[in-house]
C-alpha cells in the first residue's frame, strides 16, 4: 500500500455533482447522524423536498435506501420514522469495532517504515483537529473527525471488506457519539487522549499496548452511551 492510498483514506472527499436522490438522501442522513433527526422523531417526504427544492419522487427513493439502512421506518400517508437506537445496540457495535480495528492495526504495523510515518503524521493531524472541535463545542465536527480517524486506521489496513464493514459500524454509532459528547465535554477530551495513544502505540509497532488501549478506549466509549 502507498502513501498516498493511506492520505486518500484520511482527506476530505472531494466534491463532485450528485443526482437529486443521493442529495436527499445525503442530506436525510446526515441530520440522522448528528442527532438533528433523533431517534422516534418524524419526517416526510414533503418536508425534505421543501427544504432541497425537488421533487418528492428523489426523496421517496432517498427514504427506501434509509429504510434498507434501518434508519427510517416508512409509514404510508403519515412520513418516515427515525428508528431509534435499539437496546443492546451500542455493546454490539462496539465488540465489533474491536475485532475489526485491532485486526486492520496488524496490516498497519506491517506498512514500510514510510508508509506508516506518513499515517501517522495524518491522524495526528486528525487528533489536533479534534482538539480544536472539543475546544470549540463543535459536536458534528467532533463526530466527523472521530469517524476518520478510526476509519484512516481500518483502511490502512489494506482489508477492502472490513473497511466497508467499518464504514457501517461507524455509521450506527455516529448517533451515539455525538450525544455523549454533547452531554460531557470532558469525556470527549478523554476520548481524543485515547487517540493520541493509539497513535504512540502504531508508531511503536506495539501491537499488544494498540489492542490493550484499544479496549480501554472502547471501554471509554461503551461507559458514555
Amino acid at each position: 500500500m502507498s502513501s498516498t492510498r493511506c492520505m486518500h483514506h484520511v482527506s476530505m472527499p472531494r466534491t463532485t455533482s450528485v443526482s437529486a436522490t443521493e442529495q436527499a438522501y445525503r442530506h436525510v442522513k446526515r441530520h440522522v447522524l448528528d442527532g438533528s433527526l433523533p431517534g422516534g422523531s418524524m419526517t416526510s417526504e414533503g418536508e425534505v423536498a421543501e427544504q432541497l427544492g425537488m421533487s418528492r419522487t428523489p426523496v421517496r427513493e432517498a427514504f427506501l435506501r434509509l429504510e434498507a439502512e434501518g434508519l427510517l421506518r416508512l409509514y404510508p400517508k403519515r412520513g418516515a420514522l427515525v428508528v431509534p437506537v435499539a437496546p443492546g445496540e451500542a455493546d454490539d457495535v462496539l465488540d465489533a469495532r474491536l475485532l475489526v480495528e485491532v485486526h486492520a492495526a496488524q496490516g498497519v504495523l506491517r506498512l514500510p517504515d514510510d508508509e506508516l510515518a506518513t499515517l501517522v503524521a495524518l491522524l495526528r493531524d486528525l487528533v489536533a483537529a479534534q482538539e480544536a472541535a472539543v475546544a470549540d463545542g463543535d459536536v458534528a465536527e467532533y463526530a466527523a473527525l472521530d469517524a476518520r480517524f478510526h476509519q484512516g486506521i481500518v483502511a490502512a489496513g489494506g482489508n477492502s471488506l472490513l473497511t466497508t464493514f467499518a464504514v457501517s459500524l461507524r455509521e450506527r454509532q455516529q448517533r451515539m457519539v455525538a450525544h455523549s459528547v454533547r452531554w460531557d465535554r470532558g469525556r470527549a477530551a478523554t476520548f481524543v487522549a485515547g487517540h493520541r495513544a493509539l497513535v504512540q502505540a502504531l508508531e511503536a509497532r506495539d501491537s499488544r499496548t494498540f489492542r490493550r488501549r484499544m479496549h480501554r478506549h472502547l471501554d471509554d466509549a461503551r461507559a458514555g452511551l
